[in-house]
């Protein structure tokens, strides 16, 4: 799976406002459909206080952030799998990202036109979901049309091969044909392998990305959303995706302000305590299945990221290949010992310091300090 997460949505949602609030950088945010047009790609760091907590213990000469990748892609709209608003473009943009953050518009603005000239989320996720079903189901139809050749053509095993693929594909294709996502669909670690060269968009892990207006994140932080936050809190609940509520273009000028006592401020107008786009950066983090360890001393303190479940060796390959090549050992404590007890030479006293070899499953929030030869 691509290391990164594709904003999409429909036009005049505010996609380039919170890319712009993410990336800290300026990108066109018109007031017309289609003014992104190559999407726009944005390296982000990840927020993380174990990294600020370890470098103020440290006090290294540089700090440096575990980063997620974002990519903004234009909006797609009605038609979009046929072509219509440059649509196959668009949507091989998607294929090539890991997760999709969909961006659902949750406010009224009589100045920002909408496509349908209507707030309806919920018809608004069903035109998204439709129309990347429909593409998904072109696709299909070329796989299937691949594997019932191999079944005629091939050698035994491929034609077996082609035969598991048919039938996966054979219970994928009613969602489809029903607007719904494969990833509605139970499907094996397995199942997913077989029809992973298909990168099927409905297959990708989702967030729902509410964009509300101030007030309605004054209702959220009240515990009363309002009705079109609850419309895609309830579509996302039915296919067991994650929610984030974000006031784009609160989040845009609170990135404009460089002063930290004015940011604070301007953060408990609306009751929050950290920028949403946090919330966000890290449930695309989470979803891509990434993980995060620590390398900290007097020179840098540093966030590396790699995948769930990764052994040592693979870890450390996140630093260079060759202390994965060389892999001897890693030393091993955690950020709440660090934190808990100051020092590593206490860490030690107490035995939480831990020698870790070649079959260690990294933790996340592991601080570690590897030893190898090459």
């Amino acid at each position: 799976m691509a290391l990164n997460c594709g904003i999409v949505g429909l036009p005049n949602v505010g996609k380039s406002t919170i890319f712009s609030a993410l990336c800290s950088t300026p990108v066109e945010a018109a007031n017309y459909p289609f003014s992104t047009i190559v999407p726009n790609i944005g390296i982000v760091d990840v927020p993380d206080p174990r990294l600020l907590k370890l470098s103020e213990l440290f006090n290294p000469k540089r700090t440096v952030p575990a980063t997620v990748e974002f990519v903004d892609i234009s909006g797609l709209k009605k038609g979009s799998s046929r072509g219509e608003g440059l649509g196959n473009q668009f949507l091989s943009h998607i294929r090539e990202v890991g997760i999709i953050a969909h961006i659902v518009r949750c406010f009224d603005d009589p100045d920002v036109v909408h496509v349908s000239d209507r707030i309806d989320p919920e018809s608004d996720i069903g035109t998204i979901n439709i129309e990347l079903a429909l593409a998904d189901l072109e696709t299909l139809a070329r796989r299937r049309e691949r594997a019932e050749r191999a079944l005629k053509v091939q050698a035994k095993t491929e034609q077996k091969a082609a035969g598991d693929v048919l039938g996966i594909l054979g219970r994928i294709g009613p969602a489809l044909e029903d607007g719904k996502p494969i990833r509605s669909v139970p499907l094996t670690g397995e199942e997913k392998a077989a029809i992973y060269d298909c990168h099927f968009i409905t297959a990708k892990p989702q967030i729902y990305v509410c964009n509300v207006d101030e007030e309605g994140m004054r209702a959220v932080g009240n515990g009363t959303p309002g009705p079109y936050v609850q419309a895609v809190q309830k579509q996302a609940a039915a296919e067991g995706s994650p929610v984030v509520i974000i006031c784009g273009k609160f989040e845009a000028e609170l990135g404009a302000i460089e002063d930290p006592a004015e940011r604070q401020a301007f953060l408990e107008e609306l009751g929050l305590r950290e920028p949403s786009l946090s919330s966000l950066i890290h449930t695309a983090y989470g979803l891509l299945g990434l993980r995060t360890f620590f390398t900290a001393g007097d020179d840098e303190c540093r966030a590396w990221t790699i995948h769930a479940g990764e052994p040592a060796p693979k870890a450390a390959r996140a630093i260079h290949t060759d202390f994965e090549r060389g892999f001897i050992k890693a030393e091993v404590y955690t950020c709440d010992d660090i934190f808990h007890y100051g020092t590593e030479a206490k860490i030690k006293e107490a035995g939480k310091y831990r020698i870790e070899g070649k079959e260690y499953i990294v933790q996340d929030g592991d601080v570690i300090f590897f030893k190898f030869n090459v």
